[in-house]
């Protein structure tokens, strides 16, 4: 339980400045112990006066297991009996003793405390509002298909060319392989012989590439994408000699790979969620025009230093 026990001290601070106001014994702020047992719970564990229900370690439970899962420590969720009574005894039953000590000791009373406990009421507030906004809104069938059919062209993936290459020193000697290429000799075989390139003992075989629109993830520099992709070079075709940063090359677009979209059932998860997406933000966009509407704001921004 050492993972257990350093991730207990985050819950502690999530309780003390998050979860007060749910906790079962805050039934009302003139009493915020409870004495007697909840009516009609299941009852864990007792801490002075304060009960413990069955649902309160299942809410524990759960929190406890969404954050270790966030931080990759899967191994660590608690889900038999055992690893259950271990994590009430050596955690909430003492998170609700130093809660206790902290309410004995009369913190719940710091100004500092108070505001940061009105700060999270307003946050927790504003998303469950946010949430129960949100789950109102849906995508039908009907508004994915339209999306994927007026979007084909984007959801394809890009093109992809096999290139083969010659690579020489010299403007000259790059002269005498396309007088070769004129002459029907095979292309691969001129890159084995002629070629400088890492390429030549594959005959020129740069492989298949994408006309990759972002130059951070091009593997050859810019002025080789633009030939090899130009719309004027075909399955087949060979290039004119360009200069590039290593010399003179020629290349030949040994094949294209044309690409469809994916079928509509690969993307309909995809499609669906950043619809949802969309409207999601938008519905937030437009309550807090209304609200902007109804609301007096002003701002002091000669205050803001």
């Amino acid at each position: 339980m050492q993972n257990t026990a350093r991730i207990s001290f985050i819950l502690l601070f999530i309780f003390i400045f998050l979860g007060c106001d749910n906790l079962p014994w805050a039934k009302s702020k003139k009493d915020p112990i409870s004495t007697r047992p909840p009516a009609k719970e299941q009852v864990v564990a007792k801490v002075g006066d304060f009960y413990i229900t069955a649902d309160d370690l299942d809410r524990e439970i759960e929190n406890f297991n969404a954050l270790v899962a966030s931080q990759g420590l899967e191994e660590n969720k608690i889900e038999t009996k055992t690893q259950k009574l271990t994590y009430l005894r050596e955690d909430v039953v003492r998170k609700y003793m130093l809660y206790k000590d902290a309410l004995r000791r009369g913190l719940d009373k710091n100004r500092d405390i108070i505001k940061a406990l009105e700060e999270a009421k307003i946050s927790l507030l504003v998303a469950e509002l946010l949430r129960k906004e949100l789950e109102k809104i849906d995508v039908s069938s009907q508004e994915i298909e339209e999306f994927y059919n007026q979007n084909k062209d984007i959801l394809k993936e890009p093109e992809q060319r096999r290139i083969l290459e010659v690579v020489t020193d010299s403007e000259d000697e790059a002269k005498q392989v396309y007088i070769e290429i004129l002459k029907g000799t095979n292309f691969s075989d001129l890159a084995r012989q002629f070629s400088k390139a890492p390429t030549a003992n594959k005959g020129g075989d740069v492989g298949l590439i994408a006309n990759e629109l972002d130059p951070k993830k091009r593997i050859r520099f810019d002025k080789f994408y633009e030939v090899a992709f130009s719309p004027t070079l075909e399955s087949g075709g060979t290039s004119n000699i360009f200069k590039g940063q290593d010399g003179y090359y020629i290349i030949k677009v040994e094949s294209i790979k044309k690409t469809e979209a994916k079928p509509l059932n690969e993307l309909y998860d995809n499609i669906k969620s950043y619809l949802l997406f969309v409207k999601q933000q938008k519905a937030v966009a437009d309550l807090a025009d209304k609200l902007s509407g109804e609301t007096k704001v002003e701002i002091f921004q000669n205050n803001i230093k």
